[in-house]
């Protein structure tokens, strides 16, 4: 369905910063991709060259949106306004970190679910604690099938954690532990038909505690069955992470690029999270969180990446995320507008 997607006015400005000339500044990321819906036939390489350019960076019907980025307006407001402004803003999908409205009342699942469907919102995944001290606590280690319960009330195709895989430490063992565990919510996942994914954050591309010259990141990936547990990447923290640890504990170096991990395994990464930071080398993430467009990373390049993979054409989600965004409305509304307007290059 085609949206009427609002053009920030700083959007070309935003879109040149990162080099991306020939976008003029009235245009309209609604008009962009209605060009792209309709490209002239190709009667030349140059003409093919010109319609490749012409393609939008990220794939059509993809763009969702952590609900997390808008805990505050789902607090003050609840869902239906900020669904309605999602919608708005051209999202075709969300992502949970919590069922419940704050001041706007009780609302069911069922409701939750029809709301998001009559904003034209699919709901692609949520957000559930690992593991609690609390016997009663509503994550995967303590209530497996409360959780997938509701997953599977709201529709979802896909049911994570944020959290990490360091319930038992950060040996080797402790992680391959952990592996074991999330092998077995993704085999009780799969039999509901979804997926069970993890979200990272900068430490797990650290190295264990036993064994400095390992990687966590690699024995999570490792220890888990590929048909049973998927990652979602967020690509900040994936980039904060190479900051990081891009040296060993004895200074030894130990360089790796986050998007070499998705290109290795695409089909283990159907989510992503997009946030962006400003390099900063005095912070000790390497980066200040900014909102999507803003910020260094290269999510031209990114997104671009991922988005020419063949074979299977596995489905990528991309949720737009900014952990504690300065007005959320305008970050949804701008993060939008900049990644609908990215166009391939090349």
């Amino acid at each position: 369905m085609s949206r009427n997607i609002p053009m920030d006015p700083e959007l070309a400005h935003r879109l040149t910063r990162r080099g991306m000339l020939g976008v003029a500044a009235g245009a309209t990321a609604a008009a962009l991709l209605g060009a792209a819906a309709t490209p002239a036939m190709a009667t030349t390489p140059a003409d093919a060259a010109a319609a490749r350019r012409s393609r939008p960076v990220l794939p059509p019907g993809r763009l969702g949106i952590q609900l997390y980025s808008l805990r505050d307006k789902v607090a003050s407001l609840g869902f239906a306004p900020v669904f309605a402004e999602l919608e708005k803003y051209g999202y075709d999908e969300v992502e949970f970190a919590g069922y419940t409205q704050g001041t706007g009342g009780p609302i069911s699942l069922a409701q939750l679910k029809r709301l998001a469907r009559d904003h034209g919102l699919k709901p692609i995944g949520s957000h559930v604690g690992y593991s609690s001290d609390d016997p009663n606590a509503y994550t995967f280690a303590q209530n497996l099938t409360q959780v997938l319960d509701d997953a599977e009330a709201l529709g979802l195709p896909h049911i994570g954690t944020a959290s990490g895989p360091g319930r038992y430490g950060n040996t080797v063992d402790a992680w391959k532990r952990a592996a074991e565990e999330f092998n077995t919510y993704g085999a009780a996942a799969k039999a509901r038909g979804m997926k069970f994914y993890q979200h990272n954050h900068s430490d797990e591309f650290g190295f264990a505690t036993d064994d400095p010259k390992v990687r966590l990141y690699d024995v999570l990936l490792a220890e888990t069955d590929p048909d049973l547990v998927f990652l979602e990447m967020d690509v900040f923290w994936a980039y904060a992470g190479q900051f990081r640890f891009s040296k060993r504990p004895d200074g030894t170096p130990a360089p790796f690029e986050p998007l070499d991990y998705v290109l290795d395994q695409p089909h283990r990464y159907p989510l992503f999270h997009v946030k962006d930071g400003v390099s900063d080398p005095s912070n000790q993430f390497g980066y200040r969180m900014v909102d999507v467009g803003d910020g260094d990373i290269d999510y031209q390049r990114f997104i671009s990446a991922v988005s020419r993979l063949r074979g299977e054409r596995p489905a990528h989600h991309w949720q737009a995320e900014h952990d504690n965004p300065t007005e959320s409305f305008t970050f949804a509304r701008r993060s939008s507008a900049y990644l609908h307007a990215l166009r391939e290059t090349c």
